[in-house]
């Protein structure tokens, strides 16, 4: 029963993210963003994690969230024609991601080795690294994972809207 539960909340994280990524208006981007928090809270809370779930929910999904929307408040809205146009774009560059998400679970699914959601943890006089690097090997591929996650938001958010002076 617990290994559905897990797939369930890793399928609404995953759904919620991409919501996230797809939303054409800030404001709902900002919301499914908190959304995505509270299921990766969700999860840390059932890895047995309270301190990093407490952490994620009132920073990620609490502090950040109100940042966002005090940052939004502050904008000038887009008409709705605007929001459309801007939302054809996204979905026309970014189509793909869902396909690739999917794949990219299943392989996961497929080709590593499956693993416990019971993570052991390291005996007093255990060196850190051997610990990250044989005990936590889960911890590392969800860092690299999140880390990924994060230059791909930045190449979004930040990317040059003209290239020799055509618009992309």
């Amino acid at each position: 029963m617990t290994s559905v539960i897990d797939i369930i909340l890793a399928v609404l994280t995953t759904l919620a993210a991409l919501w996230a990524v797809m939303k054409g208006t800030l404001l709902r981007a900002a919301i499914a963003l908190a959304a995505t928090s509270v299921m990766v809270t969700i999860i840390l809370f059932r890895l047995n994690a309270p301190l990093a779930a407490v952490f994620e929910l009132s920073v990620c999904a609490g502090l950040i969230t109100v940042i966002f929307m005090s940052t939004l408040s502050l904008t000038k809205p887009r008409t709705y024609e605007e929001n459309m146009q801007h939302t054809k774009k996204r979905f026309s560059r970014y189509w793909l991601l869902p396909p690739i998400v999917g794949i990219a679970a299943i392989a996961l699914a497929i080709f590593i080795k499956p693993f416990s959601l019971y993570f052991p943890f390291a005996t007093s006089g255990t060196d850190v690294r051997s610990t990250l690097w044989n005990l936590r090997q889960a911890d590392i591929i969800g860092q690299i994972l999140i880390l990924l996650v994060g230059v791909f938001g930045i190449i979004v958010l930040f990317k040059d809207k003209k290239k020799s002076g055509k618009e992309i």
